[in-house]
């Protein structure tokens, strides 16, 4: 829907406008909320004009991978690092799940580059979830823990990275959702990139 049908539709409607973040970094304004991991809400308001400046004023994030993760690597970097984990595999999973967007919120309630759920948070000391350097900090610890419950199974760390220790250990692999199998390739794909990446 474009910003002029929503500006014709006027105020007495009283609606609700979103904006959204694709995986391809662009931004799109809607009078429908989406419920699917693709879009990834960055802000909601009654004012479709003041989330037109937002999509069109906020452009750091439209511009490829390569260009958006430099203004984490130093970070990223560091903490990799200090848990003794590969950067690149941060990378890859801040990628899938934000497109390196700090203030990507999905509608299951995940928040941040890495996409931590509130349970998540708590667990690892996290009390903003939009702080980078928190939002890091906790993900990559998340990792390392599934990393040492699953040594040398990235497949499955991954997995459980995005549908939950428990659904691993149910189905001794991999879950059957095509959510997650998806997921694993894409991170391990972009893994790759990052490992490439000079």
């Amino acid at each position: 829907m474009s910003l002029g049908l929503l500006w014709a539709t006027g105020p007495a409607q009283a609606a609700e406008y979103y904006l959204y973040q694709l995986p391809d970094g662009s931004r799109t304004i809607t009078d429908r909320p989406k419920f699917d991991d693709d879009h990834k809400l960055v802000r909601k308001s009654s004012n479709p004009v003041g989330l037109g400046r937002y999509a069109a004023g906020h452009s750091s994030f439209n511009t490829a991978p390569a260009a958006n993760y430099l203004r984490f690597e130093n970070l990223i970097y560091k903490v990799a690092t200090r848990h003794k984990i590969d950067a690149a595999l941060i990378k890859a999973v801040i990628h899938t799940e934000s497109f390196f967007n700090p203030n990507a919120t999905s509608h299951k309630g995940a928040s941040g580059l890495m996409q931590l759920m509130p349970a998540t948070a708590e667990r690892y000391g996290v009390t903003d979830l939009y702080s980078p350097i928190q939002n890091i900090e906790g993900g990559t610890r998340y990792l390392r823990d599934l990393m040492q419950r699953y040594p040398e199974r990235i497949k499955l760390v991954l997995a459980a990275y995005n549908a939950g220790e428990e659904a691993v250990d149910h189905y001794q692999g991999i879950p059957p959702y095509p959510e997650t199998r998806k997921y694993v390739q894409k991170v391990l794909q972009k893994r790759a990139f990052y490992n490439d990446w000079p």
